[in-house]
């Protein structure tokens, strides 16, 4: 099926130099993290380099930089990997930095005994400049917590404060990503769409992570009661507290449902603006709550929910699922122009180089239109995202990051691919734990 594709003219696709690349990380280090016992990283950015790009064969620990990066904002990462499991217990590695080696033990493969023999607990910390000045943001697992409460706790730190929740990295920055596991995006769950789409999201409205978590813990403590499992209360009380709970619910959930609305249709009109040959898709969010905005005002909305939730108390308890609320939205993503039975063509029935060129299309929207809003570009991290395009689309890809200024993070097994942005880019070679700075 091949792509309806827009101008490829040689004078659209040619990189532009861009040398004004002003916001991003100067200083990156990772502590126990993955296949990284110690390493510390300086960018070009004080030279205006707006690009790293790290080159090393396959299992060299790439994409464990992208990963540490991702952790730098809210969520649990490019992998949704759970605390214990990006722990370094790799045998027999080294101290890696760019000019330290050296012997260490390795670490036990459970993360409680790491914890209780006194062992670096993983840790990231990076220095992110931005208009407001510079900023030290930092992120890791709590060494006591499995000790104290019998489970893991990651924290985080914002000039050396303690900061709530994750969520508030997306008030400092935005990072946006690609990987190759989002391939199977369109064809995946609807967990993995949600989680694509809300963090879109939060490189246009920060707010919105803070209301994704409020949102989501709410719905955990709700879940927990009607498990029986919350301390004896009666029955008028427990009512009142579940009460409570579905009005967060509700008011948490028409506000998530709004700024998921707004940003499918601001990411819709921006999609027009991209170079070269990727496709225009159309997004869309599909959900009850999402739905009943369509008709109804804000405070009906919440009020809809809210009688949903009382009356499927019964039913959730049973099943244990919450029937009703954002969480079990959709994001649907079409081809622009294109239909298959005479309904729009969908991006899980295209192709496998057209959905990869759809993400791309609507990562560089959303970097246009978060730069925009937000007064400058995101980081972008883009992992073997250049070997699987052909020549014209892999042109195009950099010709837009350097016009967009921001500064991008990409990965690959060999630096030739990446020549055309010689001149842009700092060359680091990635392997055994280690980072080297290329000539």
């Amino acid at each position: 099926m091949a792509v309806a594709e827009r101008g490829t003219d040689q004078a659209s696709i040619t990189p532009r130099r861009v040398t004004n690349v002003a916001n991003g990380f100067s200083y990156l280090s990772l502590t126990s993290f993955r296949n990284y016992r110690e390493v510390s990283f300086e960018t070009g950015l004080d030279k205006g380099l707006g690009a790293i790009v790290l080159t090393g064969r396959n299992g060299a620990g790439k994409t464990n930089l992208l990963e540490a990066l991702s952790y730098l904002a809210p969520g649990s990462g490019l992998r949704q990997a759970t605390i214990a499991e990006v722990e370094f217990r790799q045998p027999g590695n080294h101290l890696a930095g760019n000019h330290l080696t050296g012997n260490h033990p390795a670490a036990s493969t459970h993360p409680e005994d790491f914890s209780r023999q006194g062992g670096i607990a993983w840790a990231i910390h990076g220095r992110y400049l931005c208009q407001g000045g510079e900023h030290a943001l930092g992120t890791g697992r709590d060494p006591l917590a499995f000790a104290q409460s019998g489970r893991e706790r990651r924290v985080s730190r914002l000039n050396g404060a303690a900061m709530r929740s994750q969520a508030s990295f997306a008030e400092i920055l935005t990072v946006l990503w690609l990987t190759p596991q989002m391939d199977r995006l369109f064809s995946e769950g609807t967990s993995s769409r949600r989680r694509f789409l809300d963090r879109l999201v939060y490189g246009l409205d920060p707010a919105h992570a803070a209301r994704v978590a409020s949102y989501e813990q709410a719905m955990r403590e709700r879940a927990r009661i009607l498990r029986g499992e919350a301390p004896t209360a009666s029955g008028t009380d427990m009512n009142a507290w579940l009460s409570g709970l579905e009005s967060e619910m509700a008011a948490q959930a028409v506000a998530i449902a709004a700024a998921r609305l707004d940003a499918a249709a601001s990411l819709n009109a921006a999609m027009a603006e991209g170079i070269g040959p990727f496709p225009q898709a159309e997004l869309a969010v599909a959900g009850s709550v999402e739905e009943s905005l369509g008709t109804l005002s804000a405070l009906q909305a919440e009020d809809l929910l809210r009688e949903r939730l009382a009356t499927s108390r019964g039913s959730d308890a049973d099943s244990a699922i919450t029937q009703w609320g954002t969480h079990r939205s959709d994001l649907v993503v079409t081809l622009s122009g294109r239909h298959l039975g005479g309904e729009p063509l969908r991006a899980g029935d295209c192709s496998t180089g057209e959905q990869k060129a759809l993400l791309i299309a609507i990562i560089l929207a959303e970097a246009r239109l978060s730069t925009r809003r937000r007064g400058e570009p995101p980081v972008i991290l883009l992992d073997e995202v250049a070997a699987h395009l052909d020549k014209p689309r892999r042109e195009a890809l950099f010709a837009e990051l350097q016009a967009l200024s921001a500064q991008c993070w990409l990965t690959g097994t060999e630096r030739d691919i990446f020549q055309p942005l010689s001149g842009w880019a700092q060359f680091v070679t990635a392997g055994d734990g280690r980072l080297q700075n290329d000539a």
